[in-house]
């Protein structure tokens, strides 16, 4: 089959990978659409080594393994759990110490015309979501982990810095409890689109010193992260959302005096996700940048590494 393999940083389009076999438990699912994110032009950096077939955002339709969802298109999460681990037994199996990642960690990806994952993984998508719209379930689900973890109400004072792809999630999220949102960025075309969804935007200068409950940083870069922590009050909320290619370095005297509750944030239950694309409460259509075939995958990420670009889907049927 066809596929977008990485191996040492290198991307290159390769037609002689075998169609997957599903282990006992999993489904052979043909892919259609799979969506280029921050973490894949990352992963061709060198952010995390690995080798094989990248990709994790996709919809795709089962051919083998689950009698139940055989030719209805679905979605899967990504972290393929062992279930008898720690971390399974507690219900945390996006931290299973035994984890396989689809396009990350020890498993071939979606850029790529068949993949494989456990049946359990998956989701069907309903009906009235178009493909191109289903291919943002996991990054949208990844927005929404943030309100898994924080509750987050109207007497809230929010600050999102970011607003590339996942910063546009977030944000609609975010919108969607009632609280005071402030999201800044470097891109006044970027967000002119949460502007005109009624959400207040700025740049950094517009960040009031101490002023917000809760700060989420999605920029992935040191920047972002100061902006974040400088507007956070003591006793706040810094959650960080983001692929962070290197190391950052932060005054941890200063979180402990203003004795700021640190949180990381990753994968979230496709469930609501599903249920907010379903009801269209989030806009997704306006992400999409460009379509691509898969066999012109890497003119495909050429186009995803240009500045201002959005998403990038590639399309393999």
């Amino acid at each position: 089959m066809q596929a977008l393999w990485l191996e040492n940083n290198q991307l290159q389009l390769r037609t002689d990978i075998p169609t997957p076999e599903p282990a006992p438990g999993e489904a052979l699912i043909r892919v259609l659409r799979a969506g280029i994110c921050n973490t894949d032009l990352e992963l061709i950096k060198g952010y995390y080594p690995y080798t094989g077939i990248i990709g994790h955002e996709f919809v795709g339709v089962v051919e083998q393994g689950a009698d139940h969802l055989i030719n209805q298109r679905v979605v899967g999460e990504i972290n393929a759990a062992c279930g008898y681990c720690r971390f399974c037994r507690r219900g945390q199996p996006t931290h299973c110490e035994n984890r396989t990642v689809l396009g990350i960690v020890n498993r071939h990806g979606a850029f790529a015309e068949y993949l494989s994952l456990p049946i359990k993984n998956l989701h069907p998508v309903p009906e009235n979501v178009s493909t191109e719209v289903a291919t943002f379930t996991e990054p949208l689900a990844a927005a929404l982990e943030i309100q898994a973890q924080v509750k987050i109400s109207s007497d809230d004072r929010v600050l999102l810095v970011g607003d590339g792809k996942l910063g546009q999630l977030i944000a609609q999220t975010l919108a969607l409890t009632g609280c005071e949102l402030l999201v800044v960025g470097r891109h006044e075309d970027k967000l002119v689109n949460l502007a005109a969804r009624g959400i207040k935007t700025g740049l950094a200068d517009s960040v009031i010193d101490k002023y917000f409950d809760i700060a989420v940083d999605c920029t992935g870069n040191p920047e972002g992260f100061a902006t974040a922590r400088r507007g956070l009050r003591p006793r706040g909320t810094l959650i960080l959302k983001s692929t962070y290619a290197g190391n950052l370095s932060l005054d941890a005297s200063s979180l402990v005096v203003d004795e700021i509750t640190l949180i990381g944030s990753r994968c979230g239950s496709f469930v609501p996700a599903l249920e907010l694309l379903a009801t269209a409460k989030v806009d997704v259509d306006y992400l999409i940048d460009d379509s691509y075939p898969l066999c012109q995958g890497l003119a495909a990420f050429e186009k995803a590494k240009t500045k201002g670009v959005l998403k990038v889907l590639l399309e393999m049927n």
